[in-house]
């Protein structure tokens, strides 16, 4: 758990390598949200349309984006659609003076953090800000973390995944042995080695790295998965 002088750390070290890209038609409303951004220490980039902020030389960044919903031209459902078919990872939390229900609903299902109606109150704005950049960086760390361990599986020989994965379905040594027409003592051997270029320092380690990519179970829940990993779902029982 973090404490309170760790949260407020983290947040001022977030504030000053990220930006908050702000987008809205309306100049007073982006010139009111900025001043507030940049009181609490952001780095804040303004923009009076969608299609701005799309021109804008690197417009894939770490950050994050405050969007109005209904704006001439490219609305903000729509660059937000647009963002997500490029690959675009930028958290995107929603401002609107004529939102409703059904729009707000529409936008969280498309992966937008928040949905705040306008006129924002200063705080609510803040916090949903924060909010979204610290989910945005835990999400960045963990495909990094598995993107690492990918990268260690790669390192494995044939034989080794083939073990592995035998390891990962609960497959005893002497029944792995069996299966690959080899003795124990050489089961113990890959086994070894797995966990050495696994980084693993205990089985039970080694067994959460393989669930966390994928192999032989069921992926832990709330755990990201290696998009080229296909976990075996659980059968119901009968």
């Amino acid at each position: 758990m973090y404490s309170i002088a760790d949260k407020a750390t983290r947040v001022t070290e977030m504030a000053t390598t990220q930006t908050v890209f702000l987008v809205d038609d309306d100049p007073g409303v982006l010139k009111a949200l900025s001043r507030v951004l940049r009181a609490d220490g952001w780095s804040v980039e303004s923009f009076e349309s969608a299609e701005a902020f799309l021109a804008r030389p690197e417009h894939v960044v770490e950050g994050c984006l405050v969007l109005d919903v209904a704006m001439p031209g490219l609305d903000g459902l729509e660059l937000q659609r647009r963002l997500a078919a490029a690959g675009a990872s930028l958290p995107i939390v929603f401002v609107s003076g004529h939102g409703d229900i059904p729009m707000a609903v529409r936008a969280i299902q498309a992966g937008a953090t928040n949905f705040l109606t306008k006129p924002v109150q200063a705080q609510a704005l803040i916090a949903a800000v924060r909010a979204a950049i610290e989910q945005d960086t835990s999400a960045r760390q963990a495909r990094a973390n598995i993107e690492e361990l990918r990268q260690r599986l790669a390192s494995l020989t044939p034989r080794e995944r083939e073990v592995l994965t035998a390891l990962a379905a609960g497959r005893l040594n002497k029944q792995i042995a069996g299966d690959l027409g080899v003795v124990e003592q050489t089961v113990k051997f890959h086994r070894t080695r797995i966990m050495r270029r696994m980084k693993a320092r205990t089985v039970a380690e080694l067994m959460l790295i393989a669930a966390r990519l994928g192999i032989g179970g069921v992926v832990p829940p709330g755990e990201p998965v290696a998009p080229s990993e296909k976990p075996r779902q659980k059968r119901p029982r009968a």
